[in-house]
């Protein structure tokens, strides 16, 4: 079963469906790890005894319209105001995210640009609409969006594995959704790959 969505960029006006959307699932991250400078330990504290920081952080950088907190928000086509959006995709330049770059599997790997890349961050889908086509509109409105804003290339980096992976393991996207979209592997680090697709 496919379900109708509209896809758009988060906005301050629909900031609350993306609260909603994180409740659901549960997660407490607020889509902030990519941008927290403390340590594993600090970050699982804040997530378990505070997780308000996470979304406060969030609401801050959209009310702002940083950059670095840009994604598409995928909603029901009927849905209500107060309705939990069905899908997000952190989607910003890679310059925007350099904790991805200080990873070790990233560390030493020549990516090119860093301005004209657009980094899919994460790829997170409602519980209930899981396998309903959700990340693959998230993933064909990146295309667009990150052209409009001078993108030449998007990347994702999902999480390889030869075991099957529960929904809440490949938060970065499943590795076939990249190769059903014509992103080609860059570099074959295990266990994320860099795809890429060229705009």
């Amino acid at each position: 079963m496919t379900i109708a969505v509209d896809v758009a960029p988060l906005a301050p006006e629909s900031f609350d469906a993306f609260v909603g959307l994180f409740a659901e699932v549960p997660s407490s991250c607020g889509c902030r790890w990519w941008h927290f400078t403390g340590t594993k330990n600090e970050w699982l504290d804040r997530c378990a005894h505070r997780p308000e920081d996470n979304i406060e952080e969030a609401r801050a950088a959209v009310l702002a319209r940083d950059p670095s907190a840009s994604g598409l928000l995928a909603r029901a086509r009927d849905a209500r105001p107060s309705d939990a959006a069905l899908g997000w995709m952190k989607l910003t330049p890679r310059a925007l995210v350099p904790k991805l770059r200080r990873l070790p599997v990233y560390r030493s790997l020549d990516l090119g640009p860093e301005d004209t890349t657009f980094a899919i961050g994460c790829l997170l889908v409602h519980p209930k609409a899981r396998h309903a086509g959700v990340a693959r509109a998230l993933l064909a409105s990146a295309e667009p969006y990150a052209r409009s804003r001078g993108a030449l290339a998007l990347e994702g980096y999902p999480r390889r594995s030869s075991e099957p992976l529960y929904d809440e393991e490949v938060w970065q996207g499943p590795e076939r959704l990249f190769h059903e979209a014509g992103f080609v592997v860059v570099h074959d680090v295990a266990p994320y790959p860099v795809y890429r697709k060229v705009l």
